[in-house]
């Protein structure tokens, strides 16, 4: 880190010094340098196709064949990923008791591998997988095991195929004719990630734990967000309305630009442990 970004850590420290305690909200930016690709350019902009919609995954047997043929290829990058020094940064910062909680919209559960335990994932947990007829959770290597058998020409193609965020991977659409979905072992119904796909709510309680932890900050820290994703963004106005001043690590814009009191663009891995090691002093 050269000097000039050296200074604007610096000022983040002196921004946050005195306010106490933070609350962290991280997404998809602060897992780039785990591996994991994020899904927006520094732009704001999604890159790729449009990820899948729940109304659709939930009522097409296409678009439920799309997901889990993808995510059967994708997953295993996702499952080996290992926490960066941004994650452990933000563990050291809440072991140290700087922190209100940590806010993720990301479903990698990095957080918690790196040392977090208050930890509210917005949007689920990838490595969970839940029946959406009778309820039951089961562990996501047991249901990867379960696909592999069931589609052991799609599990060699994994090598050729290039990952996506949230252990998606690109998967040509005409190949998924004779992939096959193993049903619930419990009861034979039908398999969904335990996460908020896009185009569904987050549960009121995530949203009521969310907010009850933004009320008891001095100051939001966001972390590898654009924003552009709604229940990131509602906590930013939340926050501004409430006379809460929000600081952003994130390459590229927000879409909470105009509410921010400070923002660096240097990378989250780089800034973190610094911010963790001068606010530990």
């Amino acid at each position: 880190m050269n000097a000039i970004a050296q200074a604007g850590v610096m000022t983040l420290r002196d921004f946050l010094e005195d306010r106490f305690p933070i609350l962290v909200l991280s997404g998809a930016g602060i897992s780039t340098a785990s591996g994991i690709p994020d899904y927006r350019d520094q732009a704001g902009v999604l890159r790729g196709k449009s990820p899948v919609q729940g109304p659709d995954f939930r009522r097409t047997a296409a678009v439920q064949k799309r997901y889990w043929a993808r995510s059967m290829i994708g997953w295993p990058l996702l499952a080996q990923a290992q926490p960066n020094a941004a994650h452990h940064a933000i563990a050291t910062l809440e072991a140290n008791g700087r922190l209100a909680g940590v806010i993720t919209q990301n479903v990698d559960g990095l957080h918690q591998r790196a040392g977090s335990v208050d930890v509210v994932e917005l949007h689920g947990n990838i490595h969970a997988v839940k029946c959406l007829a009778c309820a039951a959770h089961f562990p996501r290597e047991l249901i990867q095991s379960l696909l592999e058998d069931k589609n052991p020409a799609f599990a060699a193609a994994g090598v050729r195929a290039s990952p996506a965020p949230d252990g998606d991977a690109h998967v040509e659409a005409e190949r998924l004719a004779d992939f096959h979905i193993p049903p619930c072992p419990r009861c034979g119904g039908m398999l969904s990630p335990d996460v908020v796909f896009f185009g569904d709510g987050v549960p009121p309680a995530r949203t009521a734990a969310a907010e009850e932890k933004l009320q008891q900050a001095d100051a939001l820290l966001v972390v590898g967000s654009s924003l552009m994703v709604y229940s990131g963004y509602r906590l930013c106005k939340i926050a501004a309305a409430s006379g809460t001043p929000i600081a952003v690590i994130n390459r590229g814009k927000t879409r909470a630009d105009d509410l921010l009191s400070f923002k660096t663009e240097q990378p989250a891995e780089q800034v973190l442990p610094l911010l963790a090691q001068w606010l530990g002093r």
